[in-house]
């Protein structure tokens, strides 16, 4: 059975705003600020987001057809491990500063970076989402239907919001050389603080 118009809409602009999570804006803000121009940046946004569908289709796959039931507390573990991740990046980002200042180049980092942590984002909640998809819709085809176009929505969001992050890092703009160190900085401080105050709600 298709999903109608007024649902595939409200998937879409579901996944959309859900993009724009904080904890996902502060990810790829962090990614994004090794980018130059605004084509790598939106790449990182779609993978990313083909990261975060995959991780929710699949688990949407175990619940709606496989029937496999999940602990709403192991969702909460879930979280904590994006809180995890978020610290990681964090560091990594901010360690990548020093190396910079002290004259050791290194390489920017593949797409399969933001495809990595779009996984890791798709497991927190994904579980809640995919419950409440089941009690609104009438087949599974239906409820994946919804998830796949949800997982697309989200990519339009980020690529849409890792562009707009990218803006300031752009090697063609004036002030590019004077706001991109402060604002790695920053970004980097912001994720690492972001994911401490994750772990410390979900995990402590």
């Amino acid at each position: 059975m298709e999903l109608e118009g007024l649902s595939l809409l409200a998937a879409a602009s579901i996944g959309f705003a859900h993009a724009f999570e904080a904890d996902h804006l502060v990810a790829v803000s962090s990614i994004v600020t090794k980018r130059n121009n605004f084509s790598q940046a939106a790449k990182d946004g779609v993978f990313w987001g083909l990261g975060h569908s995959s991780t929710i289709f699949i688990i949407g796959l175990l619940m709606i057809v496989g029937k496999v039931l999940f602990q709403e507390s192991t969702f909460e573990y879930l979280e904590g491990g994006v809180g995890i991740m978020l610290v990681i990046l964090g560091l990594w980002r901010l360690d990548k500063l020093r190396r910079n200042r002290r004259g050791q180049k290194n390489a920017s980092h593949q797409h399969s970076v933001s495809y990595g942590i779009g996984l890791v984002h798709g497991l927190a909640g994904s579980g809640i989402l995919v419950l409440a998809i089941m009690g609104t819709m009438k087949s599974s085809v239906e409820g994946l239907g919804f998830l796949l176009i949800f997982g697309l929505g989200s990519t339009v969001g980020m690529l849409v919001a890792s562009g707009i992050f990218s803006i300031p890092f752009w090697k063609n703009t004036k002030w590019s050389p004077y706001l991109r160190l402060p604002l790695s900085i920053l970004s980097g401080l912001f994720c690492l603080g972001l994911g401490l105050f994750i772990v410390y709600e979900t995990l402590l």
